[in-house]
């Protein structure tokens, strides 16, 4: 059944087209990956779909009770006031209409304890049903429980619950805004760039949940091996229109390849024909007899006749771009002894020491809030560690890219904000290079303010390539890149002479580039060499080992528990052992007490009941002395 398509649709912003003629429909259950340029109008197509934009031409058909819910990218989360403004109460906050049912409940029952007549009783009574059956039905049982498990799926854990959300940071909030809209679980769920701010860990939860997602999922996304492990469909938005594939990405990209291919050839085979069927025209005119001229315009005719095969539209341009280098460094590019950092109450890592070499391509990986980025800033001389030390090696020169590209000034223009960088290059230097990274004509007098977030990214690639460097430091670098510019990205990287430290989540750059990798996290900081695969080999390893030292760590502690279980129980019944005996005692001790006294008495001159009582005596202390010895026994043991 279908759950929502498009017909000839069409967005215009003044005299610019945007979209137009896009035409697709979604299945119930389909998984839908958006691609496209930077700029290219994906984010647009999301608002058209969710009822955000009006479109200009064409219709957005959605079937009837679907619900629908958008998640913006890097969405900047707007505190309900309908609960309190605690981290957890804002996920409650997603479930308006269950929030209100709750206050009607409340109020039905307050109603009811003070109502005295039947009619009222009745009429409350009946209401209270109606609206817990409502309650019920709409998941009111569990959609506390559903908030608190969806947070910590997503990094959250308990002692985030109670934060204020003022005290959240932008990425932490655009991880809240993904966890309650899937805590609601709509039926159209669309997700613009959902895998910003996640660490591996996370990320790998999100593509299994979405992977499992009964519903339609429409997801925009440059991270490539996102689109592969959650999508089954790819529409590609390209030159103002899209086309859907009925395939994930990798396969995407090779059929879109085949079919250029194949329309390529096409239109250059038709081009020859058409060519040497006017060649013949205009030779037949030449000659200009009568028969000559009938067969010009016959072929004329079977020229005009012809279904016209269209030039394919060019690709969109990508950027290009190479790093070159400042020169040889030493073979010892950076050495990292015994580095820790610690905070009051809290110890980001400790113990890092690490060698990097002349050519090593090294990534830092760890969980968010491992010190990355803190590990970085030491390396770049921003911060202090709390021991260690770190040591450049011989002619080492560092070029930096921020995360978010801080660096740039907003109120530089595009091309000030090279130009005031190198002073040194001539208008027309900066202007080459610009365009190498598709800043090009009005584009280069914009501010840096109004640049979004892909334009930003290839601003601070270009002015990271003007400097001359043979160690490159990069902070999350492919964040808001297309894919087109992650992949010149990574070629230049590729080609690059000298030494790279990377903090990266997206796995497609990693595994391409990675040749050793440092992890940081609560269990202790590891080096590992090799590429990303046999990295990920090594994980695995470590987690099933910890896996096993967990169950036996396990078992001992049963062991240990049933050892402690069955030494309780023999003290126990060595006390209890020891009391039957003290009473046992006292009744011999009477007794004897008691035979004496008769021996000295009538009892004395009965031979026969004497001897009986000497008898009887006699047996009463040796039981007597063997209790004792039980006793010195049972002592001794619970002593020891």
């Amino acid at each position: 059944m279908a759950s929502i398509a498009t017909n000839n649709l069409a967005y215009r912003i003044g005299v610019n087209t945007i979209l137009e003629n896009v035409t697709f429909t979604l299945e119930d259950g389909d998984r839908l990956g958006i691609v496209g340029v930077n700029g290219s109008g994906k984010s647009t197509l999301m608002r058209l779909l969710a009822g955000e934009y009006e479109p200009d031409e064409g219709e957005v058909f959605i079937s009837k009770d679907k619900s629908i819910g958008l998640l913006h990218q890097d969405d900047t989360f707007n505190i309900s006031a309908m609960t309190d403004d605690t981290v957890l109460g804002q996920m409650y906050a997603a479930f308006p209409e269950l929030l209100s049912l709750e206050e009607r409940i409340r109020e039905t029952e307050a109603g009811l304890a003070v109502a005295d007549d039947n009619a009222t009783i009745t009429r409350l009574s009946e209401e209270l049903v109606r609206l817990n059956t409502r309650y019920s039905d709409g998941g009111g049982l569990y959609f506390r429980s559903k908030c608190r498990s969806m947070l910590t799926s997503l990094g959250f854990g308990e002692e985030f619950h109670t934060l204020p959300m003022a005290s959240m940071s932008g990425g932490q909030r655009t991880r809240i805004a993904l966890a309650r809209l899937l805590a609601r679980e709509p039926d159209l769920l669309l997700l613009d760039e959902p895998t910003n701010h996640l660490d591996d860990v996370t990320l790998e939860w999100l593509e299994e949940h979405l992977s499992s997602y009964k519903k339609t999922v429409i997801v925009v996304s440059h991270d490539r091996y996102f689109l592969d492990r959650v999508t089954t469909k790819t529409l590609d938005v390209e030159n103002r229109t899209a086309k859907l594939y009925a395939c994930p990405y990798s396969r995407f990209v090779d059929e879109k390849q085949r079919e250029r291919e194949i329309a390529e050839k096409k239109y250059e085979l038709q081009q020859k024909e058409i060519a040497r069927l006017e060649a013949y025209i205009e030779q037949q005119r030449r000659w200009n007899r009568e028969r000559n001229i009938i067969a010009a315009e016959s072929r004329e005719k079977a020229i005009a006749r012809m279904e016209k095969v269209e030039r394919p539209a060019d690709s969109p341009e990508s950027i290009r771009f190479k790093i070159d280098s400042s020169g040889e460094s030493g073979n010892d590019v950076l050495t990292v002894k015994s580095l820790g950092v610690r905070f009051p109450g809290r110890e980001l890592f400790s113990d890092l020491s690490f060698l990097l070499k002349k050519g090593d391509r090294l990534f830092i990986a760890g969980p968010n809030g491992c010190g990355k980025s803190t590990l970085i800033r030491i390396l770049l001389g921003q911060a202090n560690p709390s021991e260690g030390e770190v040591e450049f090696g011989y002619n080492v020169t560092v070029g930096y890219y921020a995360q978010e590209n801080q660096s740039l000034d907003p109120d530089n223009t595009v091309l000030d904000e090279l130009w005031n960088a190198y002073p040194g290059l001539t208008q027309t230097e900066i202007r080459n290079t610009l365009a190498l990274f598709q800043f090009k004509g009005d584009d280069i007098e914009k501010k840096v303010a109004v640049l979004s977030g892909g334009e930003r990214a290839r601003l601070t690639i270009a002015r990271l390539i003007l400097s001359k460097m043979n160690l490159l430091i990069l902070d999350e670098p492919t964040n808001h890149l297309d894919i087109g510019s992650r992949e010149a990205l990574e070629n230049a990287l590729t080609a690059f002479p000298g030494t790279v430290i990377a903090v990266s989540h997206d796995r497609y750059f990693v595994r391409k580039l990675a040749t050793r990798f440092v992890t940081l996290s609560d269990k202790g900081c590891l080096s590992h060499f090799g590429d990303y695969d046999s990295y990920r080999r090594s994980l695995e390893i470590r987690s099933a080992a910890v896996q096993t030292e967990t169950k036996q760590a396990e078992s001992v502690g049963k062991e240990a528990y049933l050892n402690r279980k069955a030494e309780n129980a023999r003290i126990r019944k060595a006390e209890k052992r020891l009391a039957a005996i003290e009473k046992e005692c006292e009744k011999l001790d009477l007794r004897i007490s008691q035979i004496d006294e008769e021996l000295s008495g009538p009892a004395g001159s009965d031979y026969k009941k004497a001897a009986a009582l000497s008898e009887e005596r006699a047996a009463a202390e040796d039981l007597m002395l063997e209790l004792y010895e039980e006793e010195e026994e049972l002592r001794a043991t619970l002593e020891a």
